[in-house]
């Protein structure tokens, strides 16, 4: 599975990004930008996850529904 960060960070660099030129697009901070994609900061908020995709130009959905959580894994 995919976490939210991990897919940030694709995205991000597929459009030849910087944390820093997302951060400017978003208005999302640098340094929470890394956390995310680090894995440190694992639940970021809906605002956030608006401003991001948004910025990367993908549905907020698609952003979501790509990535698993342990719910999804207990189920099967």
């Amino acid at each position: 599975m995919t976490t939210i960060g991990e897919r940030i960070r694709v995205l991000r660099l597929g459009r030849g990004l910087s944390v820093s030129e997302l951060a400017k697009r978003s208005g999302v901070s640098k340094s929470y930008i890394s956390n995310i994609e680090r894995g440190v900061q694992k639940n970021p908020s809906y605002i956030v996850m608006s401003k991001l995709s948004k910025s990367l130009h993908v549905p907020l959905e698609d952003l979501i529904s790509r990535t698993g959580n342990s719910s999804d894994e207990e189920a099967k």
